[in-house]
Protein backbone atom coordinates (compact mmCIF):
# COMPACT_ATOMS: atom_id res chain seq x y z
CA UNK A 1 0.00 0.00 0.00
CA UNK A 2 1.67 3.12 -1.03
CA UNK A 3 1.70 6.20 1.09
CA UNK A 4 -0.68 8.43 -0.94
CA UNK A 5 -3.09 5.44 -0.24
CA UNK A 6 -2.49 5.69 3.89
CA UNK A 7 -2.96 9.48 3.72
CA UNK A 8 -6.96 8.79 4.21
CA UNK A 9 -6.68 6.05 6.67
CA UNK A 10 -4.33 8.36 8.83
CA UNK A 11 -6.54 11.21 8.41
CA UNK A 12 -9.85 9.18 9.89
CA UNK A 13 -7.49 7.96 12.95
CA UNK A 14 -7.09 11.61 13.76
CA UNK A 15 -10.53 12.58 13.47
CA UNK A 16 -11.17 9.73 15.95
CA UNK A 17 -8.56 9.95 18.33
CA UNK A 18 -9.56 13.84 18.51
CA UNK A 19 -13.37 13.33 18.70
CA UNK A 20 -12.75 10.54 21.59
CA UNK A 21 -12.17 13.60 23.85
CA UNK A 22 -15.29 15.16 23.31
CA UNK A 23 -17.75 13.70 26.41
CA UNK A 24 -20.39 14.45 28.39
CA UNK A 25 -20.35 14.50 31.97
CA UNK A 26 -22.90 14.20 35.31
CA UNK A 27 -22.31 16.06 38.05
CA UNK A 28 -20.62 13.90 41.14
CA UNK A 29 -22.65 15.43 43.60
CA UNK A 30 -21.14 12.87 46.53
CA UNK A 31 -17.53 14.35 45.50
CA UNK A 32 -18.24 17.92 44.37
CA UNK A 33 -18.83 20.75 47.01
CA UNK A 34 -21.28 23.76 45.83
CA UNK A 35 -20.13 26.80 48.65
CA UNK A 36 -20.67 30.26 49.60
CA UNK A 37 -19.59 33.10 51.83
CA UNK A 38 -20.52 36.58 52.77
CA UNK A 39 -19.61 38.89 55.52
CA UNK A 40 -20.83 38.98 58.97
CA UNK A 41 -21.21 42.26 60.61
CA UNK A 42 -18.60 43.66 58.61
CA UNK A 43 -16.09 41.66 61.23
CA UNK A 44 -15.77 38.63 59.52
CA UNK A 45 -16.82 35.30 56.82
CA UNK A 46 -19.49 33.03 56.96
CA UNK A 47 -19.05 30.22 54.30
CA UNK A 48 -22.09 27.67 53.50
CA UNK A 49 -22.77 24.81 51.27
CA UNK A 50 -25.88 23.03 49.37
CA UNK A 51 -25.94 19.26 49.59
CA UNK A 52 -28.00 19.17 46.72
CA UNK A 53 -26.31 19.40 43.10
CA UNK A 54 -27.07 18.04 39.39
CA UNK A 55 -25.95 18.76 35.84
CA UNK A 56 -24.00 17.99 33.11
CA UNK A 57 -21.12 18.82 31.27
CA UNK A 58 -20.09 18.43 27.43
CA UNK A 59 -16.39 19.00 27.46
CA UNK A 60 -13.95 18.87 24.48
CA UNK A 61 -10.08 19.97 25.90
CA UNK A 62 -9.61 19.75 21.72
CA UNK A 63 -12.48 22.47 21.55
CA UNK A 64 -12.56 24.62 24.93
CA UNK A 65 -15.05 27.08 23.46
CA UNK A 66 -17.54 24.95 23.01
CA UNK A 67 -18.10 23.85 26.51
CA UNK A 68 -21.85 24.14 27.50
CA UNK A 69 -22.74 23.41 31.38
CA UNK A 70 -26.41 23.26 32.51
CA UNK A 71 -26.24 22.72 36.65
CA UNK A 72 -29.08 22.97 39.26
CA UNK A 73 -28.48 23.36 42.99
CA UNK A 74 -31.43 22.22 45.80
CA UNK A 75 -31.69 25.66 47.71
CA UNK A 76 -33.36 23.56 50.79
CA UNK A 77 -30.08 21.76 51.24
CA UNK A 78 -28.03 24.49 52.39
CA UNK A 79 -25.88 24.57 56.06
CA UNK A 80 -24.19 27.20 57.39
CA UNK A 81 -23.37 24.66 60.35
CA UNK A 82 -26.42 26.69 62.28
CA UNK A 83 -29.98 25.14 62.13
CA UNK A 84 -31.54 28.66 63.04
CA UNK A 85 -29.42 30.31 60.54
CA UNK A 86 -30.28 28.11 58.21
CA UNK A 87 -34.22 28.01 58.69
CA UNK A 88 -33.66 31.93 58.04
CA UNK A 89 -32.46 31.70 55.06
CA UNK A 90 -34.95 29.02 53.51
CA UNK A 91 -37.32 31.97 54.89
CA UNK A 92 -39.79 34.42 52.36
CA UNK A 93 -36.69 36.87 54.06
CA UNK A 94 -33.78 34.86 51.73
CA UNK A 95 -34.35 31.95 49.53
CA UNK A 96 -38.25 31.64 50.09
CA UNK A 97 -37.67 27.73 49.60
CA UNK A 98 -41.37 27.54 49.17
CA UNK A 99 -41.37 29.62 46.13
CA UNK A 100 -38.12 28.24 44.61
CA UNK A 101 -36.35 25.44 45.51
CA UNK A 102 -33.80 25.54 43.40
CA UNK A 103 -30.93 27.66 41.50
CA UNK A 104 -29.86 26.89 38.02
CA UNK A 105 -26.66 27.74 35.97
CA UNK A 106 -27.02 27.64 31.81
CA UNK A 107 -24.01 28.69 30.16
CA UNK A 108 -23.80 30.51 26.98
CA UNK A 109 -20.33 30.94 26.06
CA UNK A 110 -16.83 30.80 27.06
CA UNK A 111 -14.41 33.43 26.89
CA UNK A 112 -10.82 34.30 27.76
CA UNK A 113 -9.65 30.60 27.41
CA UNK A 114 -5.87 30.27 28.73
CA UNK A 115 -3.96 27.04 29.54
CA UNK A 116 -5.00 27.31 32.96
CA UNK A 117 -8.80 27.83 32.33
CA UNK A 118 -11.46 29.91 31.14
CA UNK A 119 -14.38 32.06 31.47
CA UNK A 120 -17.83 30.40 31.15
CA UNK A 121 -20.69 32.94 30.75
CA UNK A 122 -24.23 31.94 31.26
CA UNK A 123 -27.48 32.73 32.80
CA UNK A 124 -27.94 32.24 37.16
CA UNK A 125 -31.03 31.96 38.72
CA UNK A 126 -31.25 32.48 42.18
CA UNK A 127 -34.68 33.29 44.01
CA UNK A 128 -36.62 33.23 40.65
CA UNK A 129 -34.62 36.32 39.19
CA UNK A 130 -32.29 35.25 36.11
CA UNK A 131 -29.11 37.62 35.84
CA UNK A 132 -25.94 36.91 33.23
CA UNK A 133 -23.03 35.60 35.36
CA UNK A 134 -19.51 34.93 34.78
CA UNK A 135 -17.66 32.15 36.47
CA UNK A 136 -13.75 31.44 35.65
CA UNK A 137 -13.30 28.08 35.73
CA UNK A 138 -9.97 25.89 36.03
CA UNK A 139 -9.33 23.17 33.02
CA UNK A 140 -10.43 19.79 33.32
CA UNK A 141 -7.29 17.35 33.53
CA UNK A 142 -7.49 14.04 31.77
CA UNK A 143 -9.90 11.25 32.75
CA UNK A 144 -9.08 9.15 35.26
CA UNK A 145 -10.64 5.70 36.09
CA UNK A 146 -11.61 5.12 39.57
CA UNK A 147 -11.56 1.32 40.87
CA UNK A 148 -15.25 0.68 39.87
CA UNK A 149 -14.20 1.38 36.04
CA UNK A 150 -15.77 5.10 35.89
CA UNK A 151 -13.92 7.63 33.92
CA UNK A 152 -13.90 10.85 36.23
CA UNK A 153 -12.32 14.49 35.72
CA UNK A 154 -13.28 17.52 37.50
CA UNK A 155 -12.41 21.34 38.37
CA UNK A 156 -12.78 24.20 40.28
CA UNK A 157 -15.30 27.40 39.62
CA UNK A 158 -15.32 31.12 40.88
CA UNK A 159 -17.80 34.02 40.65
CA UNK A 160 -18.68 36.53 42.83
CA UNK A 161 -22.62 38.17 42.83
CA UNK A 162 -24.54 41.07 44.64
CA UNK A 163 -27.52 39.09 46.38
CA UNK A 164 -29.33 42.15 46.12
CA UNK A 165 -29.37 41.97 42.22
CA UNK A 166 -31.32 38.16 42.93
CA UNK A 167 -34.38 39.78 44.95
CA UNK A 168 -32.23 38.67 47.82
CA UNK A 169 -32.53 41.67 49.67
CA UNK A 170 -32.88 41.11 53.61
CA UNK A 171 -30.78 43.41 56.15
CA UNK A 172 -30.04 44.79 59.83
CA UNK A 173 -28.57 47.94 59.92
CA UNK A 174 -25.81 48.12 63.20
CA UNK A 175 -26.08 50.72 65.52
CA UNK A 176 -22.77 51.35 64.81
CA UNK A 177 -23.26 51.85 60.77
CA UNK A 178 -23.03 49.09 58.60
CA UNK A 179 -25.48 45.68 58.17
CA UNK A 180 -25.19 42.46 59.55
CA UNK A 181 -25.17 40.77 56.23
CA UNK A 182 -22.94 41.68 53.05
CA UNK A 183 -24.51 41.99 49.47
CA UNK A 184 -21.02 40.68 48.04
CA UNK A 185 -21.73 37.19 47.90
CA UNK A 186 -18.56 34.47 46.43
CA UNK A 187 -19.54 31.55 45.30
CA UNK A 188 -17.04 28.84 45.18
CA UNK A 189 -17.48 25.09 43.15
CA UNK A 190 -15.62 22.14 43.50
CA UNK A 191 -16.93 19.62 41.65
CA UNK A 192 -15.62 15.99 40.09
CA UNK A 193 -17.38 14.82 36.72
CA UNK A 194 -18.43 11.11 35.95
CA UNK A 195 -18.26 10.62 32.20
CA UNK A 196 -21.34 9.45 31.10
CA UNK A 197 -21.20 5.60 29.97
Amino acid sequence: MTLTMLRPFALLGLLASSSAFAATYDVDATHSRVGFSVTHMMVSTVRGEFGSASGTVDWDPANVGATKVNATVGVTSIDTRDAKRDDHLRSPDFFDVAKFAEAKFVSKSVKNITAEGFDLVGDLTIHGVTKETTFKVKNLPADRKDPWGNMKTGTRATATINRQDFGVKWNTQLDGGGYVVGDEVAIELDIELARKK
